[in-house]
């Protein structure tokens, strides 16, 4: 598969072609899906609690004797049925992290990617490179390369004046090639890659 280069302010600069293997691929649905879930769960807190009735401070003297009043036979006030008790099967502290092995992960990265290619939401960039960082000038050029909602992949590291300039446009996020991620990748509507990501994708994925 092979697709314009763009520079920056919307001009063609030449083309590149794309490997099969990691843009060709028939997109997966249920790998995509997968993966989206795992990313989620695994960066949720899981700090949220509530006191069981062990943990609960409230004295533990019978309430009223066991026979004669013709109430409910009651023990302890840190019951769960009592207003200031402890709480059965509340959340507790714990992980939500599922496994996912590198080669599924790989995989669906493959196919998020192949998504993209196949919908004519990829963009490829000769760099992303700022002589300023003004986020104004930067606005202009994304209208003119039609980007509203995208994220931007560079190199090792992204260019001081391009991270400075894309970091207040709402809908546009920017991550070196090594935080690439399904989900970050779906839940924009364009993927820009500059050919420094390109090049490090292949290497990886290859």
């Amino acid at each position: 598969m092979e697709i314009p280069v763009h520079s920056l302010d919307g001009k063609k600069a030449g083309s590149v072609k794309l490997p099969d293997a990691i843009f060709g691929l028939e997109p997966r649905p249920d790998l995509l899906h997968r993966c989206v879930n795992w990313q989620l769960a695994k960066r949720q807190a899981g700090t949220h609690k509530v006191k069981n009735r062990a943990e609960i401070w409230r004295t533990g003297k019978k309430m009223y004797a066991q026979k004669g009043t013709g109430g409910a036979r009651h023990s302890s006030a840190r019951a769960n049925l009592f207003r200031g008790g402890g709480r059965s099967f509340g959340p507790q502290v714990r992980s939500h992290a599922t496994d996912l092995t590198k080669q599924m992960r790989a995989l669906a990265l493959k196919h998020a990617l192949s998504a993209k290619a196949k919908s004519s939401d990829l963009i490829v960039l000769a760099d992303a490179k700022l002589g300023e960082p003004k986020t104004r000038t930067l606005a202009k050029n994304f209208e003119k390369l039609g980007l509203q909602s995208a994220l931007i992949i560079d190199g090792a590291e992204i260019e001081k004046n391009f991270g400075l300039a894309a970091r207040n446009l709402p809908g546009i996020d920017v991550l070196p090639v090594a935080g690439i991620n399904v989900y970050d990748i779906l839940r924009r509507t364009k993927l820009v890659l500059t050919k420094a990501a390109l090049d490090a994708l292949e290497a990886r994925l290859k």
